[in-house]
């Protein structure tokens, strides 16, 4: 089993959290909260700060990339077999509607083949509070095998 994921089975969504953020500090800066974290599925809600805004007083699209790389990173990570390791390279992603409420960022990966080798596309999907799909991404993991 994943490390990544033996320590969200150990602590709680916001302990978590604050682990994954100080470790990859960037991801803090859109103030995610995990919600859910198991193989082929991860969940963070990112809430509708100032500190995230455009200057159109929206969650900036940035900060929504942020968001769909920590769900799809995070779901690569507990998903592919212990003797690999992952890396993006490369992001596609859609603006659907202005991102004016608190976010629901899922990654749902349920039906990817988690033993390939190669690239892993990860489509990740935000959505707002009233459940209005606002973006959509897909991200290119390129898994390989662990160096010995």
């Amino acid at each position: 089993m994943s490390q990544v994921l033996e320590l969200y089975r150990s602590t709680n969504n916001k302990e978590f959290t604050k682990l994954i953020t100080q470790a990859a500090p960037y991801f803090s800066t859109i103030d995610p909260m995990f919600e859910e974290l198991k193989p082929g599925y991860a969940e963070i809600t990112v809430p509708n700060t100032k500190s995230i805004h455009n200057h159109m007083g929206t969650v900036h699209a940035i900060a929504m990339c942020n968001a769909a790389e920590l769900v799809a990173g995070m779901m690569t990570e507990v998903s592919i077999p212990d003797s690999c390791r992952w890396i993006p390279t490369e992001m596609t992603v859609r603006y659907l509607a202005k991102a004016k409420t608190d976010l629901r960022v899922v990654a749902n990966g349920e039906h990817i083949d988690w033993n390939v080798v190669g690239e892993i596309k990860v489509p990740v999907s935000i959505y707002d509070a009233d459940g209005k799909e606002v973006f959509e991404a897909v991200i290119t993991m390129k898994v390989s095998p662990k160096k010995q």
